[in-house]
C-alpha cells in the first residue's frame, strides 16, 4: 500500500509506473508455471524455473556457447589436414548456414520462450515423438559431452610440469565439484559464472587476431613479414584423404571441413534453451540472436584466418603434439605459431584460456541437459519428479540426474586400459547429435511457420521476425543434412575402410529414428495438422509478464550507459 500511495501522491512520480516487485516476480513465475505445467496444482507442488538470467548474461551465453576448446585446439586436426583456404571457406559456409537455424530457432524462442525451448517446439509443431527423440538425445549429448569437457580440462592442467605429479582423477573431481556448484543453487551463479568465462574468452580471442595481424606484418622478434606465405607452399588447399588426388582431394578436404566446423559451433543453441529463464525475453532473445552473426563470423571466420597466416599447415610441431594425442595448448595451432614468430610468454597464457573455456563449456552442458530434462518432463516424456524446483527456480533433480553422469569421467583416466576405450566410445555417440538438433529446428521451424499462416496469424505482428522465410530454413535443413548424410565419407575411399571409424560417424543416425520411432510406436503419435499445432499454452501469462518487463527498463542516459546498453 505504502508505494502506491507514494507513486500516486508525489507530483515528480506522477503517472510513472510502479517499479516491477518481487512479489509480482513471484506471482507471475507461478501464473507461468500454472499455464506451460497444465494447471495451479502442479505449479504448487512442483514449483517452477525462475527468470533470474539478465540481459548480459544472455548475450554472453549466446557467445559463450560458440567459443571453446575447438577455436583454440580442434580446428588443428582440420588445419592440418585441408589446409588454410579450405578451413576459412568451411568456417565461413558452416557459420551461415548456422545463422540460418538461429534465425528460425530465434523466431519460435521469442514467441514462446520456454524453459529447455527445442524438445517443446518439436512436440508442439511437429510430431510428439520428435520431441521425445530430440529431447533425450540432447540430454544424452549434452551428459557426455560434459564428462568430455571435464577430461579436456583435466588433461590441460597437465601442461603444467608442476601439476603432472597429480593424479588426473584430483583433477577430474575439483572441475566436477566446481561445475555442479555453479548449477545446484541459482540460475544467476550460472549466469554470472558464464559471463565471466565468455568475457575472458573474448579477450582473448580478440588479443589474438589482433597478435596475429601485427606478426603478419613482422612486428614480431624476428623482424620478419609473413604475408601469405603458407597459402603458397604448402598450399592453400591441400588433398585429403592423401589418397585421393587433383580436385577431387582438394575438393573433399574442404568438406572434412565442414563437418569439423559443424562440431565447433555446437552449443550456439544454448541461448534459446535459456530463453525460459531470461528476464525479458521478448527483448533480450532477438537481441541475441541478431548478433550471432557478427559474433560467429567475427571470431570463428577471422579466428581460422588468423591462423592460416601464422603457421603453416605441415608445421612439424603442429603434426607431431596431434601425433602423440596431446591435447594441451602444445597442440594449438595458435600455441606454435606464436612459438614460432619467438614470443615465449603467451602459451602459458593459452593453456589457462584453454583450461577455462573446457570448464565454461562443462558448465553450460550441465545446464542445457538439466533443462533438456525438465523439458522432458514437461512433455510427460521423462518423470514428472524432474520438474521438482528449489525456492531459487532450480531443477535439482534434473541437474543432479545430469551431473552424475559426469562420473564416466574417471573412465579416462586410464588412457590405455579399456575403460578409456569404453568412455572414447560414449564420445563417439554424440559426434552428430548437434547436427541432429539444428535439423530437427529446421523442420520444427517449417511446422510452425505453417501452423501460423494456418491458424491466421501474421507473421508481420511478431516481435521477432526472420528473413527470407521459409526459404531460410529450408537452406539450412538440406546444408546440415548433407553433412549428417556424408560426414564418415573418408572410410569409403578405396584403402581407407574401418569398422569403427565407420561406426564412429554414423552410430547417431539408427539411434536417433530409433527414439523417434519407438516412442511413435508405443504411444501412436500422428504428425501435427498446423490447425491444431499448440502455439497459445503459456503465452498469456508470457504477454502479461512481458508488460511487467516494459515497465522495468529504463532507457541508458549517458555515453557510457549506452555503449553498455548496446553491448549487453
Amino acid at each position: 500500500m505504502a508505494e502506491k500511495h507514494l507513486h500516486s501522491s508525489d507530483p515528480e512520480l506522477a503517472g510513472v509506473p510502479p517499479p516491477y516487485s518481487s512479489s509480482e516476480r513471484k506471482n507471475d513465475a507461478y501464473m507461468e508455471g500454472a499455464a506451460v505445467l497444465g494447471g495451479e496444482d502442479d505449479a504448487a507442488r512442483y514449483g517452477y524455473v525462475s527468470r533470474g538470467l539478465k540481459s548480459r548474461h544472455i548475450q554472453f551465453i549466446a557467445l559463450g556457447g560458440t567459443i571453446g576448446t575447438g577455436l583454440f585446439l580442434g580446428i588443428g586436426n582440420a588445419f592440418t589436414h585441408a589446409g588454410p583456404l579450405s578451413i576459412l571457406l568451411g568456417y565461413t559456409f558452416t557459420g551461415l548456414a548456422v545463422f540460418a537455424m538461429m534465425q528460425c530457432l530465434g523466431e519460435m524462442a521469442t514467441w514462446l520462450p520456454l524453459p529447455g525451448a527445442i524438445p517443446q517446439f518439436c512436440a508442439r509443431y511437429v510430431d510428439d515423438a520428435l520431441g521425445f527423440a530430440v529431447g533425450w538425445n540432447n540430454w544424452y549429448s549434452a551428459a557426455i559431452t560434459l564428462c568430455a569437457e571435464i577430461s579436456a580440462a583435466s588433461l590441460v592442467i597437465g601442461f603444467w610440469e608442476g601439476a603432472q605429479s597429480v593424479n588426473v582423477a584430483v583433477w577430474i573431481s575439483i572441475i566436477w565439484l566446481v561445475i555442479i556448484f555453479l548449477n545446484i543453487f541459482a540460475v544467476s551463479l550460472y549466469g554470472e559464472a558464464e559471463f565471466w568465462f565468455a568475457s575472458l574468452k573474448i579477450i582473448t580471442i580478440v588479443g589474438l587476431l589482433i597478435m596475429a595481424f601485427i606478426v603478419d606484418l613482422g612486428g614480431n622478434p624476428h623482424h620478419e613479414r609473413l604475408g601469405f606465405r603458407y597459402w603458397k607452399h604448402p598450399g592453400a588447399m591441400k588433398e585429403y584423404p592423401p589418397q585421393v588426388h587433383g580436385d577431387l582431394g582438394r575438393f573433399l578436404g574442404l568438406f572434412s571441413t565442414l563437418v569439423n566446423a559443424a562440431f565447433s559451433y555446437g552449443g550456439v543453441e544454448m541461448v534459446a534453451v535459456a530463453a525460459g529463464e531470461a528476464e525479458n525475453p521478448r527483448k533480450n532473445i532477438p537481441k541475441a540472436v541478431r548478433r550471432v552473426f557478427w559474433r560467429i563470423l567475427f571470431f570463428y571466420v577471422l579466428g581460422s584466418l588468423a591462423i592460416g597466416v601464422l603457421v603453416s599447415s605441415d608445421d612439424k610441431g603442429l603434426l607431431d603434439a596431434q601425433a602423440e594425442g596431446r591435447s594441451d595448448a602444445a597442440a594449438s595451432p595458435w600455441v606454435i605459431g606464436i612459438k614460432n614468430a619467438g614470443i615465449s610468454v603467451l602459451p602459458s597464457i593459452i593453456n589457462a584460456v584453454i583450461l577455462t573455456s573446457a570448464t565454461s563449456s562443462g558448465n553450460a552442458f550441465l545446464y542445457t541437459g538439466s533443462r533438456y530434462l525438465y523439458a522432458l518432463a514437461q512433455n510427460r516424456q521423462a518423470p514428472r519428479i524432474f520438474l521438482t524446483c528449489s525456492k531459487k527456480g532450480v531443477p535439482y533433480y534434473a541437474v543432479a540426474a545430469t551431473a552424475i553422469i559426469g562420473a564416466l569421467t574417471y573412465l579416462s583416466v586410464d588412457s590405455n586400459g579399456g575403460a578409456a576405450k569404453a568412455f572414447s566410445w560414449f564420445q563417439n555417440l554424440t559426434t552428430i547429435a548437434s547436427l541432429f538438433t539444428w535439423c530437427s529446428i529446421c523442420v520444427a521451424y517449417l511446422r510452425f511457420y505453417k501452423a501460423l499462416r494456418a491458424q491466421g496469424i501474421n507473421r508481420d505482428t511478431l516481435v521477432f521476425k526472420s528473413k527470407f522465410q521459409p526459404y531460410t530454413a529450408w537452406f539450412a535443413l538440406i546444408y546440415f543434412a548433407i553433412i549428417i548424410i556424408f560426414s564418415g565419407f573418408a572410410v569409403f575411399i578405396k584403402g581407407n575402410w574401418d569398422v569403427s571409424d565407420f561406426i564412429a560417424a554414423y552410430i547417431g543416425i539408427p539411434i536417433f529414428f530409433l527414439l523417434y520411432g519407438g516412442w511413435k510406436i508405443i504411444k501412436r503419435t500422428k504428425v501435427i495438422n498446423p490447425l491444431e499445432a499448440d502455439l497459445m499454452t503459456g503465452k498469456a501469462a508470457l504477454d502479461a509478464e512481458d508488460e511487467h518487463w516494459q515497465r522495468e527498463y529504463k532507457p541508458p542516459v549517458t555515453i557510457i550507459d549506452k555503449i553498455w546498453d548496446w553491448l549487453v
